[in-house]
C-alpha cells in the first residue's frame, strides 16, 4: 500500500495554519455563545457547509440554534447571537445579515481570514483563520489546495475545537450530546 501524499500535504498545511491561530478569539466567541438567548449561524458556499455542521453540534449541546436562510429560522432579536463564517469577510449576503443582526440588538461573531473587513468590523468577537481565497488575491498565505479549501477545513476544525470547550463548560459528554442526535433520518 502506498501512502496518500496529498492527505499528508493537507494535514501539514493545516498544522502550520493551526500554529498561527490565537485561542483568545475562540474564547471570546465561546463566551458569546454561553451568554446568548438563541444562536443563529450563517455562511455561504463551502464555508456554509462547515457552519451548518457547527449549528448541528450546537443543537446537540442543547442550545436553541438556527441556520440563517432556512424557512423555519425566526427573526433575530436582542439577546441573540449571529455567528458568520466568511473567508473574505465581505460576502454581500452575510454582510447584510450582520447589519440586520446589529440593528436588532443582537451580537455578531465571525470566523474569517480578514477580521478588518466588513463583517469583522461589525463583530463583537472574531476568530482569525489563516488561509487563501481567490476573492482576495495576494492577501492569503498560499495553499497546496484549491483556493479556499484550507479556510473551510480550518473553520470546521475550529468549530469542533469550540464544541470540545463548550462540552467542558456545560459539563456534557458525548453521550449527553447523542441524546439530542436526530432519530428520524
Amino acid at each position: 500500500m502506498s501512502e496518500c501524499k496529498n492527505i499528508f500535504a493537507i494535514l501539514g498545511e493545516l498544522t502550520e495554519y493551526a500554529k498561527q491561530m490565537d485561542n483568545d478569539g475562540l474564547a471570546a466567541v465561546e463566551k458569546l455563545i454561553t451568554e446568548a438567548k438563541r444562536i443563529f449561524v450563517g455562511g455561504a458556499g463551502r464555508s456554509g457547509f462547515a457552519a451548518r455542521g457547527f449549528s448541528n453540534r450546537l443543537m446537540h449541546l442543547g442550545y436553541t440554534v438556527y441556520f440563517v436562510g432556512e424557512p423555519t429560522t425566526p427573526s433575530i432579536q436582542e439577546g441573540d447571537l449571529l455567528i458568520i463564517g466568511s473567508g473574505s469577510g465581505n460576502t454581500a449576503s452575510l454582510v447584510s445579515n450582520a447589519k440586520k443582526a446589529k440593528e436588532q440588538g443582537a451580537k455578531v461573531a465571525t470566523l474569517t481570514m480578514f477580521p478588518e473587513n466588513k463583517i469583522g468590523s461589525m463583530a463583537d468577537a472574531a476568530i482569525k483563520i489563516p488561509g487563501e481565497t481567490e476573492k482576495v488575491k495576494g492577501k492569503g498565505t498560499g495553499s497546496v489546495q484549491a483556493s479556499g479549501s484550507s479556510f473551510e477545513e480550518m473553520s470546521w476544525i475550529t468549530y469542533d475545537a469550540m464544541v470540545m470547550d463548550l462540552m467542558r463548560i456545560t459539563n456534557q459528554t458525548s453521550e449527553d450530546l447523542f441524546v439530542r442526535h436526530a432519530n428520524m433520518e
